[in-house]
């Protein structure tokens, strides 16, 4: 049987870790849920509002179901969580870009991104510790695919190592990476690569540092300039990424980035891997 080596590069969505929206987590435990259940039937059973109202009575009397008639008395738990879809490691689509396309149609939404997209061909950029403030640049990118010898072909999946993840569940996440440029962003999409990850909080440099800089000289091409180069060139980028470090090669992997089916929604959580 052929075999191949799973690395996640996905990070945990964890309520205890710092958000700029903390996630929250309504817990709903066995024995709970057991009583739960044991409400639904006042509605299963209460077909119009006088059944409702016996239904009722029972459950409140001790005569409906209840945790006492479970095994164990014990039932289903059930987790609701809040967060929003740029939470954790996830999938932007162009609408988060724009509502329109570059033809002034509608852009895709996260159910409109092609299936085929999401599964493809690796290229793992490795840019180092990260030292550099400035974001990944056109020229810094040519020089590293040089480096490995390779060429970016349509639909392969480029990942970028910056070192980002390293602060992941901190405050100093939303604030410490490089980002890249709209250039070397415009670059792979060119070659034909539509989905593009990082593994930093966000693809554009830092908020504080994007609003410092358009404070500075009241400049609109400092203010999300990747992610507005999706208008007018359509492509996907993956946020938050975790573990590129262990993979072990730059190219010859497989990435599968599947996000969740969220109906016209701007993004979605993946659970991304690489299969080597």
């Amino acid at each position: 049987m052929n075999t191949c080596r799973i690395v996640d590069l996905s990070v945990a969505i964890d309520v205890n870790d710092w958000e700029p929206n903390p996630v929250k987590c309504e817990i709903v435990g066995h024995k709970e849920g057991a009583d739960l259940l044991g409400e639904n039937l006042i509605y299963m059973r209460g077909t119009n509002w006088f059944l409702t109202l016996v239904e009722r009575f029972k459950h409140v009397v001790g005569r409906g179901l209840s945790h006492k008639h479970f095994p164990e008395e014990k039932g289903l738990s059930l987790f609701t969580y809040k967060l929003t879809t740029h939470t954790g490691t996830h999938l932007d689509a162009p609408y988060h870009f724009g509502d329109t396309d570059s033809a002034g149609k509608k852009a895709k939404t996260i159910t409109d991104i092609p299936l085929e997209w999401c599964f493809g061909n690796g290229v793992l950029l490795d840019f180092g510790a990260l030292t550099a403030k400035e974001p990944v640049s056109k020229a810094e990118v040519i020089a590293k695919l040089k480096a490995i010898n390779y060429q970016i072909q349509p639909f392969d999946i480029v990942l970028l190592k910056t070192g980002g993840d390293q602060y992941a569940g901190t405050p100093q996440y939303f604030a410490s990476f490089r980002g890249v440029s709209a250039e070397a962003t415009e670059y792979f999409i060119d070659c034909g690569v539509k989905i593009i990850g990082i593994d930093s909080f966000g693809f554009d440099p830092p908020f504080q540092r994007m609003i410092g800089n358009y404070l500075r000289d009241k400049d609109v091409k400092h203010l999300w300039p990747a992610h507005f180069l999706g208008r007018k060139k359509e492509y996907c980028h993956i946020e938050r990424l975790a573990n590129l470090d262990k993979i072990q090669n730059p190219t010859g992997f497989k990435v599968c980035c599947f996000p969740i089916k969220l109906t016209g929604s701007d993004a979605s959580w993946c659970r991304v891997v690489a299969l080597e």
